[in-house]
């Protein structure tokens, strides 16, 4: 990545009030890829109070517009400078930027996408204006990224954008980190004393339906007369969850921190039995890995993204979207009741979160960018991944995109490399599986 000149267009920084795992996965990226050599311009809205201008950890911010106005403004900007770069990530929060449409064609670009939006816009927007996002979402960044590349952050994205969107071109897989420090001290490794607490850290927000939390305090409570359920985070929806809070009375039993600390937060999390997601659906699950780092599973339903990232019966347990979540916190509580199985769960959530890290997200997209700036292009005429053995010491790797094509391309036919396609695990976790399958990590 020496001295590679790259942009990265974003809806909001990780400052913007607003901000949540997309712009921490963004941002993680930026201050990554510039430690390993790279220029990089952070393209960004501007929120009340936010400089326009700003260099953090090396990365440079430029910050322009608005929630809507953005869009001109970031695509006009990068018009006026389409000769600088060497490649651009272009993330797509329901719409992406359309930065094909000004740049030269020898500038490879990467759609990152976290999850597809389109029955996200009616809960937003009226009618017209979710119909538009739709469109634009859909054919229309099928088109303007036809000779690029789109990054899904999950399994879930990468067949939603196949399956929903029609996208037709090279797709690849690039997950979330995480950077929680592993808690010795895990929580879990006792059984409970008395009654269970429970958390949910998320952004309040009409698709991560945070009523749905009040609605399972209802039901548990009359099994649990001590039980609490700690809420972290912030969002347009505080207020109203805040108020339902009050009339149903469940001020002893809910408690609403809104936005704390990183060491506030991790601290609830740790101290909690079980950890709550009631979205409608994500692109990966940032919060769940976040928990199981500190040994806390997850429960949640088994829509795109969770599905991803809770592996059901082992890291936490998933309800299907008609089946009663209350239900599955029960049985996941009696579970953890004997101390066995406790323990088990926890080292299983540790272990799965240990392989996802911010540096092992920012070296794979590293070698996408260098491999499609040596190759000249963002896409690839296979869209498969595939498990490669090096020449010499016969490590195996998995790699996908213009890194098999370029590797491939240099091999000349010597040593042939590849050694099967990868399967979906594999390529989630970027590396070779002792039992793909049933997920076991290895290699």
């Amino acid at each position: 990545m020496n001295g590679l000149r790259l942009a990265i267009v974003n809806w909001r920084d990780p400052w913007h009030p607003g901000a949540g795992g997309a712009e921490r996965y963004a941002w993680e990226l930026a201050r990554r890829l510039v430690l390993d050599g790279a220029h990089v311009r952070y393209v960004t809205s501007r929120a009340r109070g936010q400089h326009r201008r700003d260099r953090v950890d090396g990365v440079a911010f430029i910050r322009l517009g608005g929630r809507f106005t953005v869009y001109p403004l970031v695509l006009l900007w990068t018009l006026l400078r389409r000769r600088s770069f060497d490649a651009v990530i272009d993330c797509q929060n329901g719409i992406p930027f359309f930065t094909p449409l000004v740049l030269p064609r020898r500038v490879p670009v990467f759609c990152l996408i976290h999850h597809v939006h389109d029955e996200q816009f009616g809960l937003y927007f009226p009618r017209w204006l979710a119909w538009l996002g739709r469109m634009l979402e859909g054919p229309v960044s099928c088109w303007a990224y036809r000779r690029h590349a789109f990054v899904c952050v999950s399994l879930s994205t990468l067949n939603a954008v196949r399956e929903r969107l029609g996208w037709t071109g090279s797709a690849y897989v690039v997950p979330n980190g995480s950077n929680v420090p592993n808690q010795g001290t895990a929580p879990g490794m006792q059984p409970p004393v008395g009654d269970p607490e429970l958390v949910c850290v998320t952004r309040l927000v009409p698709h991560k339906r945070p009523s749905h939390l009040l609605d399972l305090a209802e039901v548990l409570v009359g099994q649990h007369p001590g039980l609490r359920l700690n809420v972290v985070g912030d969002g347009p929806e505080a207020p109203r969850l805040a108020a339902e809070i009050a009339r149903r009375g469940l001020g002893g039993v809910v408690v609403a921190h809104g936005f704390v600390p990183e060491a506030t937060k991790a601290a609830l999390v740790a101290r909690a039995d079980l950890h709550l997601s009631t979205s409608q659906g994500e692109g990966w699950g940032l919060s769940v890995i976040e928990a199981a780092a500190l040994g806390v599973p997850t429960v949640a339903y088994d829509v795109e993204g969770l599905r991803d990232a809770v592996r059901d019966g082992a890291t936490g347990w998933l309800a299907s979207p008609g089946e009663d979540q209350a239900g599955v916190v029960e049985r996941a509580l009696k579970e953890l009741a004997d101390p066995e199985r406790r323990r088990e769960v926890a080292a299983a959530c540790r272990e799965w979160a240990g392989a996802f890290g911010w540096v092992g997200t920012a070296d794979r997209w590293a070698r996408l960018i260098a491999a499609a700036v040596a190759t000249g292009s963002a896409a690839s005429e296979d869209r498969r991944a595939h498990v490669v053995r090096r020449c010499g010491d016969g490590r195996p790797q998995v790699v996908e995109g213009p890194v098999r094509d370029l590797l491939l391309a240099e091999r000349g036919g010597e040593c042939p490399p590849v050694v099967r396609e990868a399967a979906p695990l594999e390529r989630l976790l970027g590396r070779p599986c002792v039992d793909a399958e049933t997920g076991a990590a290895g290699g």
